[in-house]
């Protein structure tokens, strides 16, 4: 200590002054703006990026710049991938049903079917997103609904809960379909108790919108979703 202060003149600790940042506020704006452009560009690609610029950095020091702005590295969400007529068709119904009150739609009954895959490649890709943002379409892996696979779960739910679930055997055709309305429609609606007068909802599968479907089961209103 008395050499210390034979040597500063003073008792006061000495700080040394912050060491200068690599980057400058330019360059990480830069980056920040390509990831944001291209979820899925790495912190090696960027590094590549900086160097061809003559700025040399590390992977660690672009990770923590990122992370400085909230971008962190997460797994793409992979999500079934949605044509421009899709979502228009989507945004038509929910602009024709969107007046609707709770007690309409706690009396509707949903259905959807999935195919489950036993085998599949599953590829993780990393991408550079905010919280919150998950489900952004360039966040996200496309997948196709059709394209292989081993059975198919067909089921419904309400405000109430979850109804039936009916695997399917092979190819479902209009056939099969008006049997598992037949076998399972009715148990699921008193199971959930919904209302008397109640909707079926389905999409625009030409199976669920035949004329053997109307004739054969007629007795509930349905409400079509494109």
């Amino acid at each position: 200590m008395v050499r210390e202060y034979k040597h500063h003149g003073t008792m006061q600790p000495s700080y040394r002054s912050a060491r200068r940042r690599i980057l400058s506020p330019r360059d990480e704006r830069t980056l920040v703006r390509k990831v944001q452009i291209n979820p899925r560009t790495t912190a090696k690609d960027l590094v590549k990026m900086l160097e061809e610029t003559g700025t040399k950095v590390s992977i660690s020091t672009v990770k923590r710049v990122l992370y400085r702005h909230n971008l962190k590295g997460r797994s793409a969400r992979k999500k079934l991938l949605l044509q421009n007529h899709h979502k228009k068709a989507r945004l038509r119904f929910a602009t024709a049903h969107g007046d609707k009150n709770h007690a309409f739609w706690r009396n509707v009954l949903w259905s959807d079917e999935t195919k489950i895959e036993l085998f599949v490649h599953n590829d993780h890709r990393y991408v550079w997103r905010k919280r919150g943002d998950a489900c952004k379409a360039k966040n996200t892996i496309p997948t196709m609904k059709r394209g292989g696979g081993s059975f198919i779960l067909c089921g419904c739910f309400a405000a109430g809960g979850t109804g039936a679930l009916h695997k399917i055997e092979g190819v479902m055709r209009k056939e099969n379909y008006v049997d598992i309305l037949k076998q399972h429609l009715k148990t699921s609606v008193r199971k959930l108790k919904i209302g008397r007068k109640w909707v079926f909802q389905m999409d625009i599968d030409p199976k669920h919108t035949s004329k053997e479907l109307d004739n054969k089961v007629g007795f509930f209103s349905s409400l079509v979703l494109d």
